[in-house]
């Protein structure tokens, strides 16, 4: 698998709620934990087919535990919701900067439509 966009920097925030990458062609992005973990190419979110793909709600708090390198072509992220199935590749991180203002929009509109909500499930 040979990436298109290669990284010089991938670095977590102190606060674990942003991971800033930074690419060779000198783009940067500060990629929210929330957005990342919504966003995860893992097939517990994509799904295993077309039409199966899950909306990830609740996940306004969650925070990035872990970054591990897979090869040289990702990384797997770790989240305090114990999340860590999603391999993100250095394209998918590229992409996901690249196109967020899209992708997000879209991902509030379908929490709207279904009726769910960024914020976590409260605890009784």
């Amino acid at each position: 698998m040979e990436s298109i966009h290669w990284p010089s920097e991938i670095r977590l925030a102190k606060d674990r709620r942003q991971l800033l990458v930074t690419f060779e062609d000198g783009r940067q992005f500060t990629l929210a934990a929330e957005y990342l973990r919504v966003s995860s190419p893992s097939a517990e979110v994509r799904g295993h087919g077309p039409g199966d793909r899950k909306t990830v709600a609740g996940k306004k708090n969650v925070e990035i535990i872990g970054v591990e390198p897979v090869g040289r072509y990702a990384v797997k992220l770790v989240f305090d919701d114990l999340h860590d199935t999603g391999i993100y590749t250095w394209d998918y991180l590229y992409e996901l900067g690249s196109d967020f203002e899209a992708r997000w929009q879209a991902y509030l509109a379908e929490l709207e439509e279904k009726g769910l909500s960024r914020e976590p499930p409260r605890r009784r």
